[in-house]
């Protein structure tokens, strides 16, 4: 390869790995797998070695990791994190035991999985937790404290009123990311591609209560830094951090020798896809601290430890039909059903295709031959075609499969939905969200029972269930006079919710609780947002072209002005109940930190919106008032440094007086 042959290559591939990774750090997206990515990493590494002339300062080859984003607070480290340098042959790990034993000598290992999620550095002084952060770019990161709080497997406080910085990785269980992605499917929203681009999405959340609601977990791997007694070796450094409560990294072997540690390599090779976690490896590292402080690190990686990577397992299969189904909000999701393989330790035969577009990409046709694999080692998905059988390419429906509406696209999106709102396929999911705690929370009325409900044809959509009686309910399995009195109850009391729990129960496309809140505020009533054109949707702060049109478009329907009438008709309340009458706190924000004993937050937010106030879940200079709970952290700290007022919670209840 010539000089400038190289020059053109390491153009490209610099300019496209630093693309993957803006998207995958700072978009929280996957182009590429791993396997891909990294593969296209040695690549280019080789040429840099070859030609090192032509290494660019932006070359994702001379840095540890990502920039961090101005989003959050940046943090600063005092013992930087480290990357590690990637094998991918067993003949690399012997390269990396040769280079360790030229270094030390009598040095054992500790292998360990490599735990496939988001890396963090935490903080604790005299046992306390009081400081989180994401990796960044190994010497600063951003302060996440908020939401590292919800991880409930961080603890809060230690067994030992010790001050030590660990290092972990918060990562999803599987079981967590299919529930999550089959929520977004039915929504109709692009579905997070694996736990791991889930995990580091829901870290970043600006309001800490999605990340709580997406139930991450962590594994702490290392003591970054520890004010008492010197530890000899890595193994036993993780025995303390069990002591002191933390949930350290599952299986750490210690291997006399490289040939243990490769036994250990396969051992947890095989046993992969039956863990509850992903891993994207395994870790070998020098157990012994001292000799990782005679080996040091380079530039970028220690030398005292290597990361092994599995590669990705993919099979061919026939593609035999291409189901569509119908989710909550109409959305069309096509599946691939092919020949069953073997694959990630389970049998498929089944995998998404996510969209319309995904087939026109990869020019699908009944009989092709086509690659699977499990993002994530979770979700099957077909990744491309190894051969078409010359049949024409699959159309996707103009007409609902379930109902026979038209079929319209999504504006701004790849999604194709049904226009019917009384479509078979999505009444039950509706019903089921319109009963949920976050809409109408009508209590006793589950996933479970409103599915038999619906099955006997007791409710056909969602008014029906105002339409219950007690000899309809009480005469069921499992369900008697009391119980049927119970939910009888809950469903009249849901008759007088506020308006933004109605406007959100109704499952309308692109429209969440924030914007049923704005909604109601904006208009009053159910009948004026109702009869609202697009142009008025608009002056609201916060609504966009997608929203506004979902919104106007279906209102328009005649099937859903029927349907509310009968709501009305049922003694329904149709009117903002939250309208502002009382406006001590117009135009300030609050920050609510810490927590609270006299109120929840949910009771807080709503106060200081009656008020006419609004809450933020970040500290800024436009930010009024703080009020402070027990044990607050970065919220207070950066309070104090702005100057920005802060309260107690008595404070704040003198001020509701």
């Amino acid at each position: 390869m010539t000089v400038q042959e190289a020059k053109i290559r390491i153009d490209e591939l610099c300019d496209k790995l630093n693309f993957y990774s803006y998207k995958y750090y700072i978009e929280n997206e996957s182009p590429v797998s791993d396997y891909d990515y990294d593969m296209l990493q040695r690549e280019l590494k080789g040429l840099e070695e070859k030609f090192p002339a032509l290494i660019r300062s932006d070359s994702p080859t001379q840095r540890v990791g990502g920039e961090a984003e101005n989003t959050f607070e940046p943090v600063n480290f005092e013992v930087r994190l480290e990357s590690l340098q990637d094998a991918f042959s067993f003949e690399e790990i012997d390269d990396f035991d040769r280079r360790v034993g030229a270094g030390v000598s009598d040095y054992s290992f500790v292998v360990e999985p490599k735990i496939d999620g988001l890396s963090v550095n935490l903080e604790y002084e005299n046992g306390i937790f009081v400081r989180g952060a994401t990796r960044g770019d190994g010497n600063t990161g951003e302060d996440i404290t908020e939401n590292l709080r919800t991880v409930r497997s961080i603890p809060l406080k230690l067994q030992k009123p010790v001050t030590i910085t660990v290092r972990g990785e918060v990562y999803m269980s599987k079981s967590v990311f299919n529930t999550i992605v089959k929520k977004q499917e039915d929504a109709g929203e692009i579905p997070f591609k694996n736990p791991r681009n889930a995990a580091a999405g829901s870290l970043r959340q600006k309001n800490p209560v999605i990340t709580a609601e997406r139930k991450l977990d962590i594994f702490v791997f290392n003591v970054q830094k520890y004010e008492g007694t010197e530890f000899s070796d890595h193994k036993n450094s993780l025995d303390f951090l069990k002591e002191l409560g933390f949930v350290t990294v599952p299986f750490y072997v210690p291997c006399k020798n490289i040939e243990e540690a490769k036994k250990e390599l396969i051992s947890i090779g095989e046993k992969r896809n039956s863990l509850s976690f992903d891993i994207d490896g395994a870790v070998i590292k020098v157990n012994e601290f001292s000799h990782r402080k005679t080996l040091g690190s380079t530039a970028k990686f220690p030398r005292w430890a290597v990361a092994y990577k599995y590669p990705p397992e993919e099979k061919d299969t026939v593609l035999r039909d291409i189901e569509i189904s119908v989710g909550r909000t109409g959305v069309l999701t096509p599946t691939a059903i092919f020949d069953s393989v073997l694959l990630a330790g389970s049998t498929v035969s089944r995998a998404t295709l996510h969209n319309e577009d995904r087939i026109k990409e990869f020019s699908l046709a009944i009989g092709d031959t086509v690659t699977v694999r499990k993002a994530g080692d979770v979700i099957p998905e077909v990744v491309g075609v190894k051969n078409h059988c010359g049949n024409e390419i699959f159309v996707f429906p103009s007409r609902c499969p379930s109902c026979k509406a038209e079929v319209f696209r999504d504006e701004g999106t790849a999604a194709h939905r049904c226009t019917n709102p009384e479509c078979p396929a999505q009444v039950l999911r509706l019903m089921i969200h319109f009963c949920s705690r976050d809409a109408m929370d009508i209590e006793g009325l589950g996933e479970a029972i409103l599915e038999v409900f619906y099955n006997k044809g007791m409710i056909k959509d969602i008014a029906d269930i105002y339409c219950l009686k007690t000899e309809d309910i009480a005469g069921l399995e499992g369900l008697g006079a009391k119980s049927a009195q119970n939910i009888l109850s809950a469903i009249e009391k849901s008759k007088q919710n506020d308006l933004p729990k109605l406007i959100f129960a109704l499952g309308i496309n692109h429209i969440g609780e924030k914007a049923a809140k704005l909604l109601s505020s904006h208009f009053g009533t159910l009948e004026k947002i109702m009869s609202a054109e697009k142009k008025e949707i608009l002056e609201i702060d916060g609504f966009g072209d997608i929203m506004a049109e979902s919104l106007v478009r279906y209102f328009s329907l005649p099937e859903t002005k029927a349907l509310i009438e009968r709501l009305i008709s049922y003694s329904l309340n149709t009117k903002n109940l939250s309208e502002v009458t009382d406006e001590r706190f117009k135009g300030m924000t609050f920050v609510l930190t810490g927590a609270l004993s006299m109120y929840t937050r949910d009771e807080a937010s709503s106060i200081i919106e009656r008020y006419g106030g609004k809450t933020s879940s970040s500290v800024s200079k436009k930010t009024s008032i703080v009020v402070a709970g027990e044990a607050a952290g970065s919220k207070l700290r950066k309070a104090n440094e702005l100057g920005i007022r802060v309260i107690s919670e008595e404070e704040f209840a003198e001020l509701i007086k």
